[in-house]
């Protein structure tokens, strides 16, 4: 892939507004028609999902969408569309090799393919977007610290073994708030919690943390949970950027924190039904 096209609105008001603005209709049906154009050319039946960011809790048609899913052409453009006006989810959609699409700024998508399909699609042009061609490729994932650990019977099995300790595991399946799990583990649930982990999710696990609320927890990213933890999933809420006070935290009912750095020391990645590992995750710990 070499060619990029930015497809963006035409309008200020659909820039700045995006969905709210008058005209976004007009500017989704012409998103919308690129779109399928371009995902025909390549003759793409699915698209592969990549990069998921969950940041509000996902809508009741996407409650299976997770990294390395692949979705039918209508349902990426449904995403495309809702990553277009601000609403997400976010993620990265893609027919390895010969097409990838990622959302932009101000309404815009960026669309990257082959020359040779960016030489069909040059003639297709609209009246409310603005379509502009370039050389490039997309960006490669940069990740200073990778988790090159998998979640395998060997992992498990240690995990079996620690479990007599106060232990909880975080299950990371997409970026974002709302993109993970949390449980406490016991020897007796880890073989069933194993069965629940799903491909390409980033496991981390804390073994006696403390819990316990701290004024200098609220400084960074936390988790704050329901007490009491007891064995298997648990009530959760996320604090990404931290917190202003500790009884903004507590009066929500939140009785219990834990700071997520704490949660690099110990991470898995849980590899595909063939036993390969094709996701790639950064430590959540200290750098």
């Amino acid at each position: 892939m070499n060619k990029e096209l930015i497809i963006s609105p035409r309008s200020e008001s659909v820039r700045d507004e995006l969905e709210d603005a008058p005209g976004w209709s007009s500017y989704a049906a012409e998103l919308r028609r690129v779109l399928g154009s371009a995902i025909d050319k390549n003759g793409a039946d699915f698209l592969e999902i990549g990069d998921l960011l969950v940041s509000r809790p996902l809508p009741g048609g996407y409650l299976s969408l997770r990294n390395g899913v692949e979705v039918h052409p209508l349902q990426a453009i449904d995403l495309v569309e809702g990553m277009a006006a601000g609403r997400g989810p976010y993620c990265r959609l893609s027919m390895p090799g010969r097409l990838q699409i990622e959302s932009g700024w101000d309404g815009a998508v960026h669309l990257y393919t082959t020359r040779a399909v960016a030489a069909d699609l040059a003639g297709i042009h609209g009246q409310g977007v603005i379509l502009q061609w370039r050389d490039g490729a997309p960006e490669p994932t940069e990740i200073s610290k990778s988790v090159d650990a998998v979640a395998d019977e060997s992992f498990w099995a240690t995990v079996a073994e620690v479990s007599e300790r106060f232990t909880l595991l975080c299950e990371r399946w997409a970026y974002g708030a709302y993109g993970c799990r949390w449980f406490r583990v016991t020897r007796e649930n880890t073989a069933e919690l194993a069965r629940l982990m799903r491909p390409r999710s980033l496991v981390c696990m804390a073994i006696e943390p403390d819990v316990q609320p701290r004024p200098e927890v609220l400084e960074d990213d936390f988790t704050a949970f329901v007490a009491p933890l007891l064995p298997g999933e648990l009530s959760y809420r996320a604090y990404p950027g931290g917190a202003d006070t500790l009884s903004e935290v507590t009066g929500e009912g939140f009785s219990l924190m834990l700071a997520d750095r704490v949660m690099g020391d110990w991470c898995a990645v849980v590899p595909d039904t063939d036993g390969v590992n094709r996701a790639q995750w950064e430590s959540p710990g200290d750098p």
